[in-house]
């Protein structure tokens, strides 16, 4: 019941709306109610003029003409009712998706770890779909079933209590019926829209992932997986629909069967002369009126069934709390220096494990970090805890002096340039996604970025250049394209701190010099944090720190580590100096091109 009240509570953001469905509800509900009565005084006029040998023309034709004025005014409002209620539903339903999607977009690293997209784009579109259908369907609608419920029976007890009395004899059943139904519903339904979730998520997994099932022809492998998943689903709603239609059936036969007793014991009545043939007919159009509620009470039943269900999985959504948080006092950061500082910090994405202990780090403006270590060590996990993708545990993390916790997210972000070891590209134009996060950005501006990252001439050799539309995810460009796009993408937001999360692991080495060459001048006057296997981007840092199992093993210049002798030198015989021959073949083939 909290759920409904809540979703109930969402929709008084369009009172109006539901004020105006409701007051054309009522008066659609008397003018419906007015109806039978008039049929009734019709018929008792008319036997009682057979009975006299005579009757009134003008009097028949008065009951015919408000019999008609009553159904116009009752189809119009009904009309109201309706259009009112769609819109009710609708802005609702806008709202909802709306809260939902912004929540979503605010929440950290942290939630979207835990959450697969599939899933939350179940919740988005098909609960949030549910939502729509209970405020048409069951907020609109119940209190005009509930008065026909109330008002009806009333009615009927005034014209003969004894007929009432069994006419409203089967209330009391179907209102037992309908909870336990609603009750058995509401579990089928949470089940089933979990149960599509997992079928949503497997569709966009699959679909993602389409060039690796087809690359190893597992194509009937992944549509066995889809079928079972969506077996599971059509079960579950085959279910719900055979209790919808018991339930139906059920209460239907319920009906008949008074309606049955009433044409019997009715009839003996009007034969003894205790009612007039005109309440008798009174009594079976109110009892046709009495079973749209019972007829529609399953559909109501299993709408409100799951709305609960489709309620408490948006709802659990909406009310995670993101651990990343914005503080109420937060500044706005102005265009950093880029003097960043680590003091003792740690932290873990379990609270049992911990991924980094202690770091402490100080860069000062202008210098570039480069991080290595083995897979897992903490790398990117401490270039994300800076932009706050995550927060410490322990520790604190300043940028020019100001802790990053102390300042609005938009602006630290804004601070920061990153490059991602995941390439996410939009299906749009290579200009809208260099452009992504400067939309206000020149096609000069976005030309210039694309220079810098090597891109323009490729850009330049398409028919439609800067306005190429690029597939999903990029699937149109190479891997060294799309790094290179990103590259471009960091760069024109002009940003003080840069972060290149392995941003040259998918080109090859003559590429990546290009890139190299390129960068250097783009890095002068920059924080620069570099996370790469590649030589070109290693040895000329300002600082390498070596991590291992979540610590910094050893930090200093390429020279001073070489020396050493420690991890770092295993890393650099072991991965490095391959690539650093191959520089010198590049290197020496590039002077060998400018002597000719």
């Amino acid at each position: 019941m909290k759920i409904l009240l809540r979703i109930i509570r969402m929709t008084l953001r369009h009172k109006w709306l539901l004020a105006g469905a409701y007051a054309c509800t009522a008066g659609a509900t008397v003018a419906y109610l007015t109806m039978p009565w008039l049929l009734g005084k019709a018929i008792d006029g008319v036997a009682g003029g057979l009975e006299g040998g005579s009757y009134s023309d003008r009097a028949l034709l008065g009951v015919v003409i408000a019999i008609m004025v009553a159904a116009a005014i009752r189809g119009i409002l009904s009309f109201g009712q309706t259009y009112l209620g769609e819109s009710l539903a609708l802005a609702t339903e806008y709202d909802v998706r709306n809260a939902f999607y912004d929540h979503v977009q605010h929440l950290s690293f942290g939630f979207h770890d835990r959450h697969h997209t599939g899933n939350l784009m179940s919740r988005a579109i098909t609960d949030v779909e549910a939502i729509r259908m209970f405020v048409n369907t069951g907020l609109v609608r119940t209190p005009y079933f509930i008065g026909l419920f109330v008002i009806v029976p009333i009615i009927l007890i005034r014209l003969d209590w004894r007929l009432g009395l069994l006419s409203i004899s089967i209330l009391p059943f179907v209102a037992v019926v309908s909870a336990i139904v609603r009750l058995h519903l509401r579990r089928i339904w949470l089940t089933v829209q979990e149960q599509m979730a997992v079928l949503s998520t497997l569709l966009q997994e699959n679909l993602t992932g389409v060039r690796v099932v087809k690359a190893f022809a597992s194509e009937d492998y992944e549509e066995a997986k889809f079928d079972k998943e969506n077996q599971e689903v059509s079960g579950g709603m085959i279910t719900i629909g055979r209790i919808h239609a018991l339930n139906g059936s059920f209460v239907l036969f319920a009906f008949m069967v008074v309606v049955g007793l009433i044409l019997w014991y009715g009839g003996w009545r009007v034969i003894n002369g205790h009612i007039t043939p005109g309440q008798l007919a009174q009594f079976l159009f109110y009892m046709q009126i009495l079973t749209m509620p019972v007829r529609f009470t399953g559909m109501m039943v299993s709408n409100i069934a799951r709305a609960t269900a489709a309620g408490e999985r948006l709802f659990e959504i909406l009310d995670a709390e993101s651990p990343v948080k914005e503080s109420k006092n937060a500044l706005e950061m102005s265009r950093a220096s880029g003097h960043v500082r680590f003091e003792n910090v740690s932290f873990g994405y379990d609270q049992r494990v911990q991924v980094l202990r202690n770091i402490n780090l100080e860069l000062e403006p202008g210098r570039v970090v480069a991080l290595l270590g083995a897979p897992g060590s903490g790398k990117s996990t401490i270039v994300h805890l800076l932009p706050r993708f995550y927060d410490v545990d322990s520790g604190r993390i300043t940028i020019d002096g100001v802790e990053v916790r102390d300042v609005t997210l938009s602006s630290l972000r804004r601070n920061i340039g990153m490059v991602l070891q995941d390439v996410f590209l939009f299906p749009m134009s290579i200009r809208e996604n260099i452009g992504y996060g400067r939309e206000d950005a020149t096609i000069e501006e976005v030309v210039n970025a694309a220079r810098v990252a090597q891109l323009d001439d490729y850009v330049q050799s398409l028919e439609a250049g800067y306005d190429t539309v690029i597939g999903e995810r990029g699937a149109t460009l190479s891997g060294g394209q799309r790094q290179r796009l990103s590259i471009a993408r960091a760069l024109l937001l002009d940003p003080p701190i840069l972060v290149l999360d392995d941003s040259t692991s998918s080109v090859d080495a003559q590429t990546e010099e290009q890139i190299r060459v390129a960068m250097e001048s783009v890095m002068i006057g920059r924080t620069t944090f570099v996370i790469a296997h590649r030589l070109s981007t290693v040895h000329k840092a300002d600082e390498i720190l070596v991590l291992k199992g979540g610590e910094i093993a050893e930090r200093g210049t390429h020279s001073e580590l070489l020396k050493r002798g420690g991890l770092y030198r295993e890393i650099y015989d072991l991965q490095l100096r391959p690539q650093e021959e191959v520089m010198l073949d590049i290197d020496m083939s590039a002077s060998r091109r400018r002597s000719t």
